[in-house]
């Protein structure tokens, strides 16, 4: 995998880049909305790719469970099953698998759950992770680790991530010994744990360091610490990773979380706010945050965002919008997916201009405040 970062950003650690994959070049910054199923939900594919992204994500857990990896070994891997020509990344199930709570052991060999479906009875090793990930197809693949929950005692948090470094090597070791099924290059990626102890965030971000992968990503965050916290464990290590290796911050965030976190250095984000808020009426504008369920907006025939990346945006308005969430038609989850979406896309394509041109940190400091407003 070539990654490259081409300018750095004068007043903070903010930097944009190019991850080159066999399914495209991703530039640096990027969010990567979150596909848990095959689908994002509400959007369709070539909504994605009109608005300018470019990778997506599925979970493993999910995928696993429905439609099965013989469906999708079958069609040919994720990409051919749901019709994304784009680059894909698949969680590797560890977080889905902490939040199933008593329906779950964890054990040294692994997580032996019980299906949110039917109950069923399923393990996830280190090993057979790799496996149904390379099934899947995904370009990016993640290690299997633990997300410890917060609050989390420190004894707990440092036998976890002890254990997740152990799983990491069991994942490697199945990883050079397997191939792509599909032709194309896949990559793994560590994770960094340690809750939010700083002591251990270093420990485990110096342990992912010296396994030299392409990459290094950050879990066990965003799990309802205070963002201050996140954003101290983020710059601890943020200043550890090799610069020459994208960093990727697992599960965030708000529109706040996404600036702070690229101006500690971080490359790229997933979550599924945008779409999971949409759905539920909370808009996120160029202005601030709406809740499109509020009264005030039933007679309100401006646009639901003027500036936004997405048309349906500039064109349907907020008493419309409004009208068909408080009706439960379907397309307005659609429409309020979309203008989230390209929100957060629109964050991102203005972050790189600024790190580029010199004014990220002014910028940043005034946009965090815009657009964490409540209308």
């Amino acid at each position: 995998m070539i990654f490259k970062v081409n300018h750095h950003d004068k007043n903070s650690k903010a930097r944009t880049g190019e991850i080159k994959l066999d399914h495209g070049v991703i530039e640096t910054p990027v969010f990567m909305p979150v596909g848990t199923v095959g689908s994002v939900k509400a959007v369709h594919m070539n909504e994605l790719q009109e608005l300018g992204y470019k990778i997506i994500l599925g979970n493993t857990y999910h995928l696993y469970l429905r439609p099965g990896i013989d469906i999708l070994e079958q069609a040919g891997g994720l990409h051919k099953f749901n019709n994304w020509n784009g680059a894909l990344l698949t969680d590797s199930g560890g977080y889905q698998v902490y939040s199933l709570g008593d329906n779950r052991k964890i054990k040294e060999q692994g997580v032996h759950f019980s299906s949110h479906i039917d109950g069923s009875k399923h393990l996830f090793t280190p090993e057979n992770v790799v496996d149904v990930q390379r099934k899947i197809g995904a370009d990016i693949m993640m290690a299997f680790d633990e997300c410890t929950p917060y609050p989390c005692d420190k004894v707990y948090a440092t036998k976890s991530m002890e254990m997740t470094h152990r799983w990491l090597k069991r994942c490697r070791q199945r990883f050079e010994e397997t191939d792509s099924p599909y032709g194309y290059q896949q990559y793994l990626f560590p994770i960094v744990q340690g809750s939010v102890y700083p002591d251990l965030r270093k420990q485990s971000a110096e342990e992912i360091a010296n396994h030299e992968l392409e990459a290094c990503a950050i879990g066990g965050l965003s799990v309802g610490e205070p963002a201050d916290e996140m954003y101290a464990m983020t710059e601890i290590v943020c200043s550890i990773l090799p610069e020459n290796k994208p960093r990727y911050l697992m599960g965030v965030g708000t529109p706040e979380n996404i600036l702070e976190s690229i101006a500690l250095g971080i490359d790229m984000f997933d979550c599924v706010m945008p779409t999971r808020n949409g759905r539920n009426g909370t808009l996120f504008t160029s202005n601030g945050i709406i809740n499109i369920k509020n009264k005030k907006w039933e007679n309100d025939f401006s646009p639901i965002d003027e500036n936004s990346l997405s048309e349906t945006s500039k064109v349907h308005t907020k008493a419309y919008l409004r009208h068909l969430i408080m009706t439960g038609e379907i397309l307005g989850l659609q429409i309020a997916s979309l203008n989230n979406l390209a929100l957060y896309q629109w964050i991102i394509l203005e972050s790189r201009r600024r790190i580029a041109d010199g004014s990220f940190t002014e910028w940043k400091n005034k946009m965090t405040k815009v657009l964490m407003t409540r209308l």
